[in-house]
């Protein structure tokens, strides 16, 4: 008979919900902040309390950013804004161009000079979901002076979210996140109209770190659990992402009361600098590739839990990686639970530095009755919008799951990187991705 005692402790274990709750009452744990160190030194210790071995911070140096004031400033009115992490500073002024969802033919009227103003969203007949810095990168291409993100999100809320890129981290146009009113006010009473955007920050050196830890034997290769303990400064950080790296934690705690069924390796790493271009799995990325890290090949599979528990069921995109599906189904059969999966290619989070080179990933987050981030990016990303139950159900699913992946019969694909390449140009993605800097091929 199957042993299900670990499932009884883990559905009352409080292990993540306090982990969670204490990443949450931190404030800021904006990349390179204090409350980002804290958030890495809280959860090193959490992975260390649960029975995770060698739990350790690999510090980096990032390029820090520290939000000012910002403005918009529209006939003799001001409006609500807030600054885009790694906007410039600067003052500009133009006519003010609305460009509705802010599609790639969208921006093939007249921008030069002007100030743009996209939706945070895409229309449902759209193929694909665009990402803000594809929109930002497509108004610097064709001239605009300034860049304007409008939520499509009711409720005052103006969205953040970084620009720049990897090669220049700091973007080339000031850029602003406004709330769907303002944004609809903006549109009704100034469009075709000047308007100046005033952004003031602060851009300096700063230290960013990844979390690690281990549990099982000492193989070769290893199944890899990922999540981002970085948040945006103006919010909690309770969905995207203290959820995730709490429920890496609550994993970690039901994995390590069964260490010895694992056949392979299982690392925990909560990356850094996610927030901002990526930066922490990028560099555990490159340091795997490169000659003094290892390589890519010992890594058997990737759970990367990005943004999860605000719904009650989980949602795995799989990147066509057959073998991930079917451990994902597996799971889903044997605790009569639904997860949903997703074959297509998500290239945003700290999965991504791995699956583009053709490590099979996943990325783990929650399927919810909204479009986008709801309300991930914004200061309603709180605490009381999550539960406890819900965080539990999905650690003992992902916990099983790690566990069907570290089974030595798992059977899991990989792909060349030439087949990634080919399915994001299949799936609409390579054009923005070239735009954005992020093409790696």
């Amino acid at each position: 008979m199957t042993d299900t005692k670990w499932i009884g402790e883990a559905f009352t274990s409080d292990v993540g919900w306090r982990h969670l709750e204490a990443l949450v009452d931190i404030g800021n744990r904006m990349t390179g902040s204090p409350g980002e160190r804290e958030a890495m030194e809280l959860t090193r210790d959490a992975l260390s309390d649960v029975g995770a071995r060698d739990a350790r911070i690999d510090q980096f140096e990032v390029q820090g950013w520290t939000r000012g004031s910002s403005a918009i400033r529209a006939g003799d009115a001001e409006q609500d804004c807030i600054a885009l992490p790694r906007s410039p500073s600067g003052s500009v002024t133009g006519d003010l161009v609305d460009l509705g969802y802010g599609l790639p033919e969208d921006f093939d009227g007249e921008v030069e000079g002007k100030i743009v103003m996209v939706s945070s969203t895409v229309p449902d007949h759209y193929d694909r979901f665009i990402h803000r810095r594809e929109k930002y990168y497509y108004a610097v291409e064709r001239g605009a002076a300034g860049f304007v993100f409008a939520n499509h999100v009711e409720g005052c809320l103006p969205p953040t979210g970084s620009v720049g890129t990897g090669d220049a981290p700091i973007g080339e146009i000031p850029a602003v996140g406004v709330s769907k009113e303002v944004g609809a006010r903006l549109a009704r009473r100034w469009e075709g109209d000047e308007v100046t955007i005033e952004v003031d920050c602060d851009v300096h050196d700063a230290t960013s770190g990844n979390v690690h830890a281990e549990l099982g034997p000492e193989t070769d290769e290893e199944v890899l659990v990922t999540s981002h303990l970085d948040a945006h400064d103006i919010a909690e950080g309770a969905m995207d992402n203290g959820a995730g790296t709490a429920t890496v934690v609550e994993v970690a705690r039901a994995l390590a009361t069964r260490e010895d069924e694992l056949d392979t390796r299982v690392h925990f790493v909560c990356y850094g600098a996610e927030e901002v271009g990526l930066v922490g799995s990028e560099r555990e990325a490159a340091k795997r590739r490169g000659s003094d890290g290892g390589s890519l090949d010992r890594i058997r599979a990737i759970v990367n839990v990005d943004s999860n528990v605000h719904g009650r069921t989980l949602k795995l995109y799989t990147h066509g990686f057959g073998g991930l599906r079917d451990a994902a189904e597996a799971v889903a059969d044997r605790f009569d639970h639904p997860i949903s999966t997703n074959p297509e290619l998500v290239p945003h989070s700290d999965h991504w530095p791995f699956v583009r080179w053709g490590v099979p990933g996943s990325m783990v987050a929650a399927e919810s009755d909204t479009r986008g981030r709801g309300w991930g990016h914004t200061f309603a990303d709180t605490l009381d919008k999550l539960e406890p139950r819900t965080l539990r159900e999905q650690a003992i699913l992902l916990a099983e799951l790690v566990a069907e992946l570290a089974d030595a019969d798992a059977e899991i694909e990989r792909k060349e990187p030439a087949e990634i390449a080919a399915a994001l140009e299949a799936e609409d993605l390579a054009a923005g991705m070239k735009i954005t800097g992020d093409w790696p091929y």
